[in-house]
Protein backbone atom coordinates (compact mmCIF):
# COMPACT_ATOMS: atom_id res chain seq x y z
CA UNK A 1 0.00 0.00 0.00
CA UNK A 2 3.20 2.40 0.98
CA UNK A 3 4.59 1.89 -2.30
CA UNK A 4 0.96 2.33 -4.38
CA UNK A 5 1.07 5.40 -2.33
CA UNK A 6 4.70 6.40 -2.97
CA UNK A 7 3.61 5.98 -7.28
CA UNK A 8 0.80 8.03 -6.89
CA UNK A 9 2.71 11.05 -5.15
CA UNK A 10 5.58 10.50 -7.67
CA UNK A 11 3.23 10.38 -10.53
CA UNK A 12 1.74 14.13 -8.87
CA UNK A 13 5.34 15.39 -8.26
CA UNK A 14 5.65 14.60 -12.28
CA UNK A 15 2.59 15.81 -13.65
CA UNK A 16 3.44 19.10 -11.74
CA UNK A 17 7.05 19.02 -12.98
CA UNK A 18 5.31 19.00 -16.63
CA UNK A 19 2.90 21.28 -15.98
CA UNK A 20 5.29 23.86 -14.38
CA UNK A 21 7.29 23.30 -17.57
CA UNK A 22 4.40 23.81 -19.58
CA UNK A 23 3.62 27.06 -17.63
CA UNK A 24 6.78 28.15 -17.61
CA UNK A 25 7.54 27.53 -21.89
CA UNK A 26 4.00 29.54 -21.90
CA UNK A 27 5.29 32.02 -19.59
CA UNK A 28 8.66 32.56 -21.49
CA UNK A 29 6.79 32.43 -24.81
CA UNK A 30 4.09 35.15 -23.67
CA UNK A 31 6.19 37.16 -22.36
CA UNK A 32 9.01 36.92 -25.00
CA UNK A 33 9.29 40.11 -27.31
CA UNK A 34 8.52 39.32 -30.96
CA UNK A 35 10.38 39.74 -34.03
CA UNK A 36 9.16 43.03 -36.35
CA UNK A 37 10.80 43.72 -39.85
CA UNK A 38 10.41 47.51 -39.07
CA UNK A 39 10.13 49.84 -36.00
CA UNK A 40 6.21 49.92 -36.49
CA UNK A 41 4.10 47.67 -38.41
CA UNK A 42 0.20 47.61 -38.87
CA UNK A 43 -2.31 44.98 -38.68
CA UNK A 44 -5.98 45.68 -39.09
CA UNK A 45 -7.97 43.48 -37.57
CA UNK A 46 -11.32 42.65 -39.17
CA UNK A 47 -14.29 42.32 -37.73
CA UNK A 48 -15.25 39.07 -36.31
CA UNK A 49 -11.84 37.64 -36.28
CA UNK A 50 -10.72 35.11 -33.75
CA UNK A 51 -7.21 35.37 -32.07
CA UNK A 52 -5.84 32.44 -34.57
CA UNK A 53 -6.98 34.21 -37.91
CA UNK A 54 -5.33 37.57 -35.93
CA UNK A 55 -2.27 35.35 -35.75
CA UNK A 56 -2.31 34.82 -39.40
CA UNK A 57 -3.02 37.89 -40.10
CA UNK A 58 0.04 39.46 -37.97
CA UNK A 59 2.10 36.74 -39.80
CA UNK A 60 0.80 37.75 -43.20
CA UNK A 61 2.74 41.33 -41.83
CA UNK A 62 6.14 40.01 -41.03
CA UNK A 63 5.76 39.02 -37.38
CA UNK A 64 5.98 35.65 -36.65
CA UNK A 65 3.33 34.64 -34.75
CA UNK A 66 2.03 31.13 -33.71
CA UNK A 67 -1.61 31.20 -34.53
CA UNK A 68 -2.28 28.12 -32.18
CA UNK A 69 -0.79 29.41 -28.92
CA UNK A 70 -1.80 32.52 -29.59
CA UNK A 71 -5.09 30.83 -29.68
CA UNK A 72 -4.93 29.47 -26.55
CA UNK A 73 -3.32 32.23 -24.60
CA UNK A 74 -6.46 34.20 -25.89
CA UNK A 75 -9.21 31.66 -24.86
CA UNK A 76 -6.87 30.84 -20.98
CA UNK A 77 -6.82 34.70 -20.15
CA UNK A 78 -10.33 34.73 -21.24
CA UNK A 79 -9.40 37.66 -23.17
CA UNK A 80 -10.79 35.70 -26.39
CA UNK A 81 -14.23 37.40 -26.53
CA UNK A 82 -13.46 41.05 -25.96
CA UNK A 83 -10.77 41.19 -29.07
CA UNK A 84 -12.16 44.30 -30.64
CA UNK A 85 -12.00 44.80 -34.44
CA UNK A 86 -9.52 48.02 -35.93
CA UNK A 87 -6.43 49.03 -36.85
CA UNK A 88 -3.70 48.32 -34.49
CA UNK A 89 0.32 48.88 -34.81
CA UNK A 90 3.07 46.26 -33.30
CA UNK A 91 5.64 48.62 -32.18
CA UNK A 92 9.61 47.31 -31.02
CA UNK A 93 9.42 45.26 -27.86
CA UNK A 94 5.73 44.09 -27.85
CA UNK A 95 5.03 40.66 -26.33
CA UNK A 96 2.29 38.14 -27.46
CA UNK A 97 0.80 38.92 -24.21
CA UNK A 98 1.28 43.07 -24.73
CA UNK A 99 -0.67 42.64 -28.42
CA UNK A 100 -3.47 40.89 -27.17
CA UNK A 101 -4.34 43.11 -24.16
CA UNK A 102 -4.14 46.01 -26.65
CA UNK A 103 -6.68 44.37 -28.70
CA UNK A 104 -8.36 43.43 -26.01
CA UNK A 105 -8.76 46.72 -24.76
CA UNK A 106 -9.31 48.18 -27.99
CA UNK A 107 -6.14 50.20 -28.14
CA UNK A 108 -6.43 50.94 -31.91
CA UNK A 109 -3.71 53.03 -33.51
CA UNK A 110 -5.13 56.28 -35.67
CA UNK A 111 -4.10 58.46 -38.43
CA UNK A 112 -4.84 62.01 -39.15
CA UNK A 113 -5.54 63.98 -42.07
CA UNK A 114 -6.19 67.36 -42.92
CA UNK A 115 -8.77 69.14 -45.25
CA UNK A 116 -8.35 72.44 -45.95
CA UNK A 117 -10.79 75.35 -46.39
CA UNK A 118 -10.67 76.83 -50.32
CA UNK A 119 -9.34 73.22 -51.57
CA UNK A 120 -11.43 71.55 -54.35
CA UNK A 121 -12.59 67.52 -54.63
CA UNK A 122 -9.25 67.19 -56.80
CA UNK A 123 -7.12 68.43 -54.42
CA UNK A 124 -8.98 66.37 -51.42
CA UNK A 125 -9.09 63.17 -53.64
CA UNK A 126 -5.22 63.55 -53.71
CA UNK A 127 -4.14 63.94 -50.34
CA UNK A 128 -6.78 61.10 -49.23
CA UNK A 129 -4.67 59.05 -52.05
CA UNK A 130 -1.42 59.42 -50.74
CA UNK A 131 -2.62 58.01 -46.99
CA UNK A 132 -1.22 54.89 -46.89
CA UNK A 133 -3.14 53.41 -44.09
CA UNK A 134 -6.36 53.83 -45.40
CA UNK A 135 -8.11 51.96 -47.72
CA UNK A 136 -8.46 53.12 -51.17
CA UNK A 137 -12.18 52.34 -51.96
CA UNK A 138 -13.01 55.52 -54.14
CA UNK A 139 -9.81 55.98 -56.33
CA UNK A 140 -10.21 56.32 -59.79
CA UNK A 141 -13.98 56.33 -59.29
CA UNK A 142 -15.73 59.19 -61.10
CA UNK A 143 -17.94 62.10 -59.46
CA UNK A 144 -21.39 59.74 -60.45
CA UNK A 145 -20.08 56.89 -58.68
CA UNK A 146 -18.37 59.58 -55.50
CA UNK A 147 -22.01 60.65 -54.85
CA UNK A 148 -23.24 57.40 -55.09
CA UNK A 149 -21.02 55.73 -52.55
CA UNK A 150 -21.39 58.41 -50.04
CA UNK A 151 -25.22 58.87 -50.60
CA UNK A 152 -25.11 62.48 -51.55
CA UNK A 153 -28.68 63.96 -53.00
CA UNK A 154 -27.42 66.98 -54.86
CA UNK A 155 -26.12 66.18 -58.92
CA UNK A 156 -22.94 68.08 -57.63
CA UNK A 157 -20.41 66.96 -54.92
CA UNK A 158 -18.17 69.81 -54.71
CA UNK A 159 -17.69 71.72 -51.98
CA UNK A 160 -20.10 69.37 -49.41
CA UNK A 161 -17.14 68.21 -46.82
CA UNK A 162 -16.04 70.09 -44.57
CA UNK A 163 -12.55 71.24 -44.14
CA UNK A 164 -10.95 70.04 -40.85
CA UNK A 165 -8.47 67.43 -39.11
CA UNK A 166 -9.89 63.98 -38.99
CA UNK A 167 -8.53 61.45 -36.52
CA UNK A 168 -8.88 58.08 -38.33
CA UNK A 169 -8.10 54.45 -37.41
CA UNK A 170 -5.49 52.72 -39.90
CA UNK A 171 -8.13 50.45 -42.31
CA UNK A 172 -10.29 53.34 -42.69
CA UNK A 173 -12.11 53.74 -46.20
CA UNK A 174 -11.81 57.07 -47.75
CA UNK A 175 -15.69 56.21 -48.57
CA UNK A 176 -16.01 56.68 -44.84
CA UNK A 177 -14.19 59.36 -43.98
CA UNK A 178 -15.76 61.46 -47.09
CA UNK A 179 -18.91 60.07 -45.59
CA UNK A 180 -17.91 62.03 -42.12
CA UNK A 181 -16.97 65.04 -43.85
CA UNK A 182 -20.32 65.28 -45.46
CA UNK A 183 -22.52 64.92 -42.63
CA UNK A 184 -20.27 67.24 -40.51
CA UNK A 185 -20.79 69.89 -43.66
CA UNK A 186 -24.06 69.18 -43.53
CA UNK A 187 -24.70 69.91 -39.59
CA UNK A 188 -22.80 73.16 -39.61
CA UNK A 189 -24.88 73.88 -42.69
CA UNK A 190 -28.23 73.30 -41.30
CA UNK A 191 -27.32 74.66 -37.88
CA UNK A 192 -25.81 77.89 -39.08
CA UNK A 193 -28.85 78.73 -41.74
CA UNK A 194 -31.26 78.89 -39.15
CA UNK A 195 -29.73 81.61 -37.41
CA UNK A 196 -29.24 83.50 -40.90
CA UNK A 197 -29.83 87.41 -41.09
CA UNK A 198 -32.91 88.18 -42.91
CA UNK A 199 -33.34 89.40 -46.06
CA UNK A 200 -29.95 87.74 -47.96
CA UNK A 201 -30.96 86.58 -51.24
CA UNK A 202 -30.56 83.26 -50.59
CA UNK A 203 -33.52 80.24 -51.15
CA UNK A 204 -32.01 77.33 -49.94
CA UNK A 205 -29.28 76.50 -47.21
CA UNK A 206 -27.28 75.16 -50.65
CA UNK A 207 -27.04 78.42 -52.47
CA UNK A 208 -25.53 79.71 -49.31
CA UNK A 209 -23.12 77.01 -49.47
CA UNK A 210 -22.57 78.09 -53.02
CA UNK A 211 -22.27 81.72 -52.20
CA UNK A 212 -19.66 81.05 -49.13
CA UNK A 213 -17.42 78.65 -51.52
CA UNK A 214 -16.87 82.01 -53.41
CA UNK A 215 -16.53 84.32 -50.28
CA UNK A 216 -13.29 81.60 -49.24
CA UNK A 217 -11.71 81.87 -52.39
CA UNK A 218 -12.05 85.18 -52.71
CA UNK A 219 -10.73 86.48 -49.16
CA UNK A 220 -7.29 86.96 -48.12
CA UNK A 221 -7.36 88.11 -45.24
CA UNK A 222 -9.19 87.10 -42.31
CA UNK A 223 -10.88 90.64 -41.33
CA UNK A 224 -12.05 91.04 -44.65
CA UNK A 225 -14.32 88.55 -44.79
CA UNK A 226 -17.74 90.48 -43.99
CA UNK A 227 -16.98 92.64 -46.54
CA UNK A 228 -16.51 90.41 -48.86
CA UNK A 229 -19.87 88.99 -48.64
CA UNK A 230 -21.53 92.36 -48.48
CA UNK A 231 -20.16 92.93 -51.94
CA UNK A 232 -21.41 90.27 -53.64
CA UNK A 233 -24.43 90.34 -51.33
CA UNK A 234 -25.10 93.88 -52.79
CA UNK A 235 -24.23 92.76 -56.61
CA UNK A 236 -26.96 89.65 -56.52
CA UNK A 237 -29.43 91.85 -54.94
CA UNK A 238 -28.76 94.85 -57.75
CA UNK A 239 -28.93 92.15 -60.39
CA UNK A 240 -25.35 92.53 -61.40
CA UNK A 241 -23.10 89.49 -62.05
CA UNK A 242 -20.92 88.57 -59.49
CA UNK A 243 -17.86 88.69 -61.63
CA UNK A 244 -15.19 86.43 -59.79
CA UNK A 245 -12.47 85.33 -60.82
CA UNK A 246 -12.47 81.89 -58.53
CA UNK A 247 -15.62 80.88 -60.40
CA UNK A 248 -13.87 81.18 -64.11
CA UNK A 249 -11.32 79.29 -62.89
CA UNK A 250 -13.23 76.52 -61.26
CA UNK A 251 -15.74 76.33 -64.74
CA UNK A 252 -11.97 76.38 -66.80
CA UNK A 253 -10.90 73.13 -64.82
CA UNK A 254 -8.01 71.02 -65.88
CA UNK A 255 -7.54 74.03 -69.10
CA UNK A 256 -6.22 76.72 -66.63
CA UNK A 257 -2.73 77.66 -66.90
CA UNK A 258 -2.57 79.77 -64.07
CA UNK A 259 -3.52 82.89 -66.19
CA UNK A 260 -6.89 83.78 -66.95
CA UNK A 261 -7.54 85.99 -69.76
CA UNK A 262 -9.81 88.27 -71.57
CA UNK A 263 -11.21 84.98 -73.59
CA UNK A 264 -11.23 83.48 -70.96
CA UNK A 265 -13.97 85.85 -69.45
CA UNK A 266 -15.87 85.44 -71.96
CA UNK A 267 -15.96 81.87 -72.98
CA UNK A 268 -19.25 81.09 -71.21
CA UNK A 269 -19.76 77.86 -69.11
CA UNK A 270 -22.50 77.23 -66.12
CA UNK A 271 -19.18 78.74 -63.17
CA UNK A 272 -18.19 81.91 -65.17
CA UNK A 273 -19.79 84.45 -63.37
CA UNK A 274 -19.26 87.42 -66.13
CA UNK A 275 -21.56 85.88 -68.80
CA UNK A 276 -23.88 84.86 -66.47
CA UNK A 277 -25.80 85.96 -63.67
CA UNK A 278 -26.62 85.05 -60.06
CA UNK A 279 -25.08 82.02 -58.09
CA UNK A 280 -23.48 79.36 -60.55
CA UNK A 281 -24.51 75.50 -60.10
CA UNK A 282 -22.29 74.55 -57.72
CA UNK A 283 -19.82 75.45 -54.78
CA UNK A 284 -16.76 76.18 -56.37
CA UNK A 285 -14.33 74.67 -53.30
CA UNK A 286 -14.79 73.26 -49.39
CA UNK A 287 -16.05 75.91 -46.90
CA UNK A 288 -14.69 77.12 -43.52
CA UNK A 289 -17.17 77.96 -40.48
CA UNK A 290 -15.71 81.75 -41.07
CA UNK A 291 -16.78 81.80 -44.24
CA UNK A 292 -20.18 80.39 -43.74
CA UNK A 293 -20.94 82.88 -41.05
CA UNK A 294 -19.69 85.36 -43.31
CA UNK A 295 -21.59 85.09 -46.00
CA UNK A 296 -25.21 84.63 -43.53
CA UNK A 297 -24.18 87.42 -41.04
CA UNK A 298 -22.55 89.65 -43.80
CA UNK A 299 -21.19 93.34 -43.44
CA UNK A 300 -24.28 96.00 -44.08
CA UNK A 301 -22.19 98.25 -46.49
CA UNK A 302 -22.59 100.04 -49.54
CA UNK A 303 -19.87 98.56 -51.43
CA UNK A 304 -19.98 96.75 -54.94
CA UNK A 305 -16.51 96.40 -55.84
CA UNK A 306 -13.27 95.44 -54.17
CA UNK A 307 -9.16 94.92 -55.37
CA UNK A 308 -6.73 93.12 -53.40
CA UNK A 309 -3.82 95.40 -52.04
CA UNK A 310 -1.31 93.27 -52.77
CA UNK A 311 -0.45 92.03 -48.82
CA UNK A 312 -3.57 89.84 -48.61
CA UNK A 313 -6.08 92.65 -47.84
CA UNK A 314 -8.43 94.70 -49.91
CA UNK A 315 -9.81 97.53 -50.33
CA UNK A 316 -13.30 98.25 -51.21
CA UNK A 317 -15.03 100.90 -53.19
CA UNK A 318 -19.36 101.83 -53.62
CA UNK A 319 -18.76 103.23 -57.26
CA UNK A 320 -17.06 102.09 -60.30
CA UNK A 321 -15.25 105.55 -61.10
CA UNK A 322 -13.69 105.09 -57.17
CA UNK A 323 -12.98 101.35 -57.74
CA UNK A 324 -11.25 102.32 -61.21
CA UNK A 325 -8.82 104.68 -59.12
CA UNK A 326 -8.14 101.87 -56.53
CA UNK A 327 -7.54 99.31 -59.77
CA UNK A 328 -5.06 101.99 -61.27
CA UNK A 329 -3.40 101.93 -57.57
CA UNK A 330 -2.78 98.93 -56.67
CA UNK A 331 -2.93 97.00 -60.04
CA UNK A 332 -1.44 99.02 -62.26
CA UNK A 333 1.29 101.02 -59.78
CA UNK A 334 0.12 104.30 -61.17
CA UNK A 335 -0.18 107.06 -58.22
CA UNK A 336 -3.00 108.84 -57.36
Amino acid sequence: MNSLFKLFGYLLALIAIVIAAIAGTAYHWATDKLTLPSPYVDVLVPSGSNAAAIARIINQSGVPLEPIAFSWLARLSQLDKKIKAGGYQLKQGDTPWAVLQRMAQGDVSSRQVALIEGWTLKQIFLVLDAQPDMVHLLKGKDLDQLIQAIGIQRPYAEGLFFPDTYTYFVGTSDAELLARAYKTQQMILEKAWQTKDANLPFQSSYEALIFASIVEKETGMASDRGKVASVFINRLKAGMPLQTDPTVIYGMGDSFDGKIRKKDLQTDNPWNTYTRTGLPPSPIASVSRAALQASLHPEKTNYFYFVARGDGSSVFASTLAEHNKNVATYILGKKP
